[in-house]
């Protein structure tokens, strides 16, 4: 069978991608996803009762504590390569949380850190995560004021 005729017939462009393709495992997947994500969401609400509980945090100051561990942990564990692991093993149930965004932040510059501290790491720092934050910070204040404009 020529090239052409390969694509003219989709029935057997189909039992041919299915062929190529290996098996899709989306239930593993999503069972390995529910769980490691529900790991991180523990861990970090384990940091936020600390906080409150054992160092008499407000609520909202023991949720910025959970927060900053997330993160700092999630910041350690990809600079020393195991965080790509688990991302590799839970796919979206290690970036759906907060830790998604410190991997995104970390990651690139862990690429380009041999370039140096300013236009290596620093500048890379913010490849990934730079367009979320004046985003969501250039979003947030035009909420603001729309806000203040109409309650007021």
């Amino acid at each position: 069978m020529n090239r052409q005729r390969i694509h003219e017939d989709p029935a057997h462009y189909e039992q041919m991608t299915s062929q190529a393709s290996p098996p899709s495992r989306t239930g593993q997947g999503v069972l390995r996803a529910w769980w490691v994500g529900g790991l991180i969401c523990c861990i970090g609400q384990l940091a936020a009762d600390v906080g409150v509980h054992l160092l008499k945090m407000s609520t909202s100051d023991g949720y910025c504590l959970a927060a900053i561990v997330l993160v700092f942990l999630t910041a350690v564990l990809t600079g020393a390569g195991v965080f790509d692991r688990i991302g590799q093993y839970a796919g979206a149930g290690s970036f759906v949380p907060i830790t998604g965004f410190a991997n995104a932040m970390v990651s690139p510059a862990l690429e380009y850190r041999r370039e140096g501290m300013v236009l290596g790491l620093g500048a890379k720092l913010f490849t990934i995560a730079g367009p979320v934050l004046v985003y969501g910070i250039g979003s947030s204040v035009l909420v603001g004021i729309l806000y203040a404009l109409l309650h007021h």
